[in-house]
């Protein structure tokens, strides 16, 4: 096909996504009590990673055996779950940072809940300043944290060589509900959230155009969830 993205209704969109979520690994008992935890008591739990979503970062975990992942927002903690399940067999640290005081409380509550603190180190505080406290190399980087932050947090990482020479950063976000493509693309993105994303939008484009550019790493935007870049050095 010439195009890299189906023309799909947003009905059939959500029904394609029932049938891969159907057909693709399951997420574990404690993950869909998480996620459904997490959609009955926050407003804004569309920003937490659905459960195929999940189920890709487990299969990606699980190829790259990773032994250090450090996660750039953290929620409620689901993507955490996913990272720690996903690397049992390596004992992956996992280092996730996070600003806000709600969130920091619910991440708290996953990880004594889910017994994950043998590996799970939440960091409290601007994600920007957390960066620049690390040493090491991780394995996985996951950005899902404030939009216009993205650009500085990956050239910190990249700067301070945060990522290991094998390793690879995956952004979340990328597309902004589509306001990084263009401000007509999502008819369907309700009024109120409008402004915000067109915003995010503004920003994710600007960092995209930094990926393109910086002659250190090779970067891809998916067209997959709501736009997935993956960062790695360059050969």
């Amino acid at each position: 096909m010439l195009s890299s993205v189906l023309p799909f209704t947003p009905e059939m969109a959500g029904t394609v996504t029932q049938y891969c979520t159907g057909v693709s690994d399951d997420v574990s008992s404690n993950m869909k009590d998480l996620w459904q935890w997490t959609c009955e008591n926050f407003e804004d739990a569309h920003k937490m990673s659905s459960p195929l979503q999940g189920a890709t970062m487990k299969f990606l975990a699980e190829n790259q055996r990773a032994k250090r992942v450090l996660e750039i927002g953290c929620y409620t903690g689901y993507s955490a779950m996913a990272w720690y399940e996903s690397t049992a067999s390596t004992k992956a640290e996992i280092i996730t940072l996070e600003l806000d005081p709600k969130m920091i409380a619910a991440s708290r509550r996953t990880f004594n809940m889910y017994g994950m603190n043998d590996r799970v180190t939440l960091i409290e505080g601007p994600a920007g300043d957390s960066i620049n406290t690390l040493t090491g190399e991780f394995d996985i980087i996951f950005v899902d944290a404030n939009k216009d932050g993205y650009e500085g947090y990956v050239k910190s990482i990249l700067d301070k060589k945060l990522l290991s020479p094998t390793g690879f950063i995956m952004c979340d976000n990328v597309f902004a509900r589509g306001m990084t493509i263009s401000t007509d693309a999502n008819p369907t993105l309700p009024d109120k959230a409008r402004p915000y994303w067109t915003e995010c939008g503004k920003a994710l484009h600007k960092f995209n155009i930094f990926c393109k550019n910086d002659p250190r790493i090779n970067s891809i935007l998916l067209p997959v969830y709501d736009g997935v870049t993956l960062i790695k050095w360059k050969a």
